[in-house]
């Protein structure tokens, strides 16, 4: 009886060996989107906090907030009438995305009896 040979020997593991690089890569995108996302929420938390404490008057502890709630972020405020707005940028730490996207926050509260 003649043998049968199958030309298709191997190519399960060309397969996965093309496909793998692909998966880690989606795998690798989505932890860093997470990653940034919490970032994100993070500095809005910070932008509030910083707004409300300088809209009461409080604008010298702003830095120590800043510095606890969100490391290297830069401030920006202003006041429109009986609001005070606070912008806050910040790069993103985390890993091979670090210093490439950079993180934008503002938010506003109203200013205490001004």
């Amino acid at each position: 009886m003649p043998r049968v040979v199958s030309r298709d020997g191997g190519s399960v593991t060309a397969e996965f060996a093309v496909v793998l690089p692909a998966v880690l890569a989606v795998v690798a995108l989505a932890v860093g989107a997470v990653g940034a996302s919490s970032q994100s929420v993070r500095l809005a938390d910070a932008a509030a906090v910083a707004a409300r404490q300088t809209a009461r008057g409080d604008a010298a502890s702003v830095p120590g907030t800043l510095a606890a709630l969100a490391p290297g972020a830069v401030s920006r405020s202003s006041v429109d009438g009986a609001v005070v707005c606070l912008s806050l940028a910040r790069p993103v730490s985390l890993g091979p995305l670090s210093g490439v996207v950079t993180l934008h926050a503002r938010s506003c509260a109203p200013s205490a009896g001004r």
